[in-house]
């Protein structure tokens, strides 16, 4: 090790300067904003430590050897206190501890120079021996950032991988989550865990519509593609259908529809009908049969693909030729803006595939948030796969909600609605619905008897006639946005007593999985009523209780302390626990008020529209979350004043407090981020968790996403650093043995082992994704194909239009 004496007193006295300045700025950030910390009631550790590092910084300035004492019993006390404040949790200790050793190893080379600039003995051989463990310590700290720290290990133990029923065998992807009750599980097993390390890409398409957003409301690719026989169906964000070769990516037929809307651009997936086909009865007894239908004389378009889009309209198109279905609707149109009364572009609009449920087409729509009072309704509607005739509508603020709708009248106004796919069961002909909130969602005092008993609920109707079978509320009086943004999964559940039952499974923004008897809607694990406490808005309706999916894991959903803050250095952690000891929280329900509080999980998840996967062999679910807490202000205003807001999802916008029109108060609220623009909360901020449904514990919970495309003030870190980003996109789990995701923020198509959790594989994609894995084998090769869209991750700039297969490299 070189002394920095190098002869002249000169060197040393500059290098003590500089030393001193670094550690002296770090104190008095330390004491003051210490100071702040603890007349919010938060920990005395900054204060304490900041006063040595000022005296530390000071005997650097004199140039006293008695600096580096100082300042390693800072540090030795900062390892102590770090312990017991964070535990034995990596990233955490990064956080607290990265920085001070490496001021610690400038320190410790400085010291035999200081010693005998004293005229004391340099004791050069202990400075140099605590340096170099130092320095073991920060490469081994090094080394331990680019590997995964699993929040909750595997056991190692590998499940079986069962062959494939050739009588079973998955012979399409036909339906969004591939089976009628989202799957998202391939019964294909050529594609192993063994084998998958020799995957390959091998055709790429372009689709020509590159999902630009330079608002932040723009346009995204969501898609998870159909694959019927040797066709892949794709769609585009502004609705464009486009039909490929399954072997080749070669393109077959293009319909352009080039939908417009002003925000959320965007298709996540088709329906698909065949004519040809004999109709499926339903088999629970008592259940409505499914309507039989027949094609007009000369209609050519037996097989066809529906599409819902973002200027309001369902869409069905020939999936031979890609010509409109000319007897459907509107020469192949229905506006799905009909009944609703002022429905103006962005206030309504589809993003998520229509469902087919049995020969009826059922629809939500998406109403936009945190606008106004006055906003279309939330009506489900059923519609003739054929003809496009409207066959029932559920309208959930008429009391009763199958009445016919008179001449000009409108649907009911501002209802609860669902946005996000739903799912079918052929067996008892029922559709499942995942509902919304009613407007403006974070304020409810104007919300009546029928708004609280469908908001942010599972809602099971009949499919052929429209009537309610049961509902089930996740969340009382919804003031979060917590509406359930996933496909209901239809699983059958094992039963303690070995039997299993029909079920619906679905996770929710809050970090709950719910777990439901799909014949009646009662829970089958346990849901507890939690108290919560009330806010101090004016005739505002708060709930004693909130629901808690206990009998579940909840998954990113634990109550933070000030422990949980986080920063990639102590200066930000710093400002983090500041700004959370300023907030009020109070867990998971902490209702908005008008001073500032934190939700976390934000409305943002916790667990979003991707939906989960499923392993029914091993009877496995596979769920993806994202972690950005949200800090909240209502703040009062007069109704009149300002804009209202476009509902999209650029939070605020930069406009600061938006007015929600129609009740007395605006709201301002934005992720609650550290000053680098990092999420306050400790990594990590997007996981992969494998919940074993048998025993419903999570097996295993593994970090996803690293920041090699993104970082601070979002610069591209490139950086291969797997401390689990926020996930948006789906999953696909697969008889091989694997879970695959592309829906990180960075760039991305990896496979998981279902067993362990551990990483497999991985390929680089020309641009992120928020698409949903999907597979297939062809017919014509017996090839099973991987296949992603990539049009670009969430806050990234870089964007395509790319389609991307997979298969094995033999």
């Amino acid at each position: 090790m070189p002394q920095i004496n190098a002869g002249s007193s000169k060197w040393l006295s500059l290098w003590c300067f500089l030393l001193g300045l670094i550690l002296l700025a770090t104190g008095l950030y330390f004491v003051i904003g210490g100071g702040k910390l603890v007349s919010l009631g938060g920990s005395w550790y900054f204060v304490i430590a900041g006063i040595f590092t000022v005296l530390s910084a000071i005997q650097f300035f004199r140039r006293r050897a008695s600096a580096v004492v100082i300042f390693a019993l800072v540090f030795v006390g900062s390892a102590i206190w770090a312990v017991l404040d964070a535990g034995i949790d990596f990233w955490p200790l990064v956080s607290r501890l990265m920085f001070l050793a490496g001021m610690l190893l400038l320190a410790l080379i400085t010291w035999p120079s200081l010693r005998k600039r004293e005229g004391k003995p340099s004791c050069a051989k202990g400075a140099y021996g605590l340096s170099v463990v130092t320095v073991v310590g920060l490469l081994a700290t090094l080394y331990g950032m680019f590997q995964p720290h699993p929040t909750v290990a595997s056991n190692g133990q590998q499940l079986p991988l069962v062959p494939v029923d050739k009588a079973t065998e998955q012979k399409n992807w036909d339906n969004y989550g591939n089976t009628p009750g989202g799957s998202r599980f391939v019964a294909l097993d050529q594609i192993t865990r063994d084998n998958v390390k020799n995957l390959k890409p091998v055709w790429t398409f372009r689709t020509g519509d590159i999902p630009d957003s330079p608002t932040g409301n723009g346009a995204e690719d969501q898609q998870t593609p159909l694959q019927i026989g040797d066709r892949i169906f794709l769609c585009t964000p502004h609705n464009n259908v486009i039909a490929v070769d399954a072997d080749t990516g070669k393109q077959i037929w293009k319909t352009e529809i080039n939908a417009q809307a002003q925000v959320w651009n965007r298709c996540r997936g088709l329906a698909y009908f065949d004519a040809t086909k004999p109709l499926q009865q339903p088999t629970v007894p008592d259940s409505t049969p499914v309507t039989a239908v027949t094609l007009p004389a000369g209609d050519t378009c037996q097989r066809r693909i529906l599409m819902n889009t973002i200027d309001a309209r369902l869409v069905a198109i020939n999936a031979d030729n890609g010509e409109m279905c000319q007897n459907f609707g509107n020469k192949g149109f229905v506006d799905l803006k009909a009944g609703l009364g002022d429905a103006s572009d962005p206030k309504y609009q589809l993003t998520s595939a229509p469902t087919l449920a049995g020969t009826t087409v059922v629809v939500g729509g998406r109403v936009a948030d945190n606008v106004q009072t006055d906003m279309p309704g939330g009506v489900l509607r059923g519609f003739d796969v054929i003809t496009g005739e409207m066959r029932w509508a559920f309208d959930p603020g008429n009391q009763d909600p199958n009445a016919k709708l008179e001449e000009g009248k409108t649907f009911v106004r501002s209802t609860p609605n669902s946005w996000a796919p739903m799912s079918y069961d052929p067996a008892m002909n029922t559709v499942f619905l995942p509902m919304g909130s009613s407007s403006v969602d974070l304020w409810g005092a104007n919300r009546n008897a029928l708004d609280h008993k469908y908001g942010a609920s599972i809602l099971a109707l009949d499919a052929t006639t429209g009537k309610e079978k049961w509902v089930y509320q996740t969340v009382h009086n919804d003031l979060w946005d917590f509406d359930l943004p996933m496909q209901p999964s239809l699983i059958n559940f094992p039963m303690k007593d070995g039997s299993s039952k029909p079920a619906v499974v679905i996770g929710t923004k809050a970090g709950q999985i719910f777990v439901l008897d799909r014949l009646t809607g009662k829970p089958l694990t346990e849901v507890k009523e939690v108290p919560v406490p009330r806010g101090n808005i004016p005739n505002e309706q708060y709930t004693p209780t909130q629901p808690k999916s206990v009998g579940m894991p909840q998954i990113g959903a634990d109550t933070l302390t000030e422990s949980d803050m986080w920063g990639a250095t102590p200066f930000d952690q710093l400002a983090c626990r500041i700004g959370f000891k300023s907030m009020r929280y109070n867990g998971l329900y902490t209702v908005p008020g008008t001073d500032l509080s934190l939700s976390f999980p934000g409305s943002l998840g916790g667990m979003n529209w991707g939906s989960l996967s499923t392993d029914p062999n091993n009877h496995y679910i596979f769920a993806n979350d994202m972690r950005l807490g949200l800090w909240v202000q209502m703040i009062p205003a007069k109704t009149s004043e300002g804009p209202a807001s476009n509902g999209g999802e650029s939070v605020n916008t930069g406009m600061g407090a938006v007015p929600l029109k129609g009740t007395p108060f605006a709201v301002n609220k934005n992720r609650f981020m550290s000053p680098l623009g990092i999420p306050c909360q400790k990594p990590p901020f997007g996981t992969l968790s494998a919940v074993d449904l048998k025993t419903q514990k999570i097996m295993w919970q593994v970090p996803v996403g690293t920041v090699q495309d993104t970082g601070p003030f979002g610069i591209k870190m490139h950086a291969q650093m797997p401390v689990g980003m926020p996930t948006l996109g789906g999953t696909l789990a697969t008889q091989g043995g694997l879970v695959f995701i592309a829906g990180t923020q960075d760039y991305y198509l990896r496979a998981f082992d279902t067993s362990t959790g551990k990483e497999v594989w991985k390929a680089r994609l020309p641009v992120g994704s928020q698409g949903g894995p999907m597979s297939y084998k062809s017919p014509k090769t017996g090839k099973q194909y991987i296949l992603i869209s990539a049009g670009g991750a969430r806050q990234s700039p870089d964007r395509g239009d790319y389609v991307i297969a997979y298969a094995l490299d033999k």
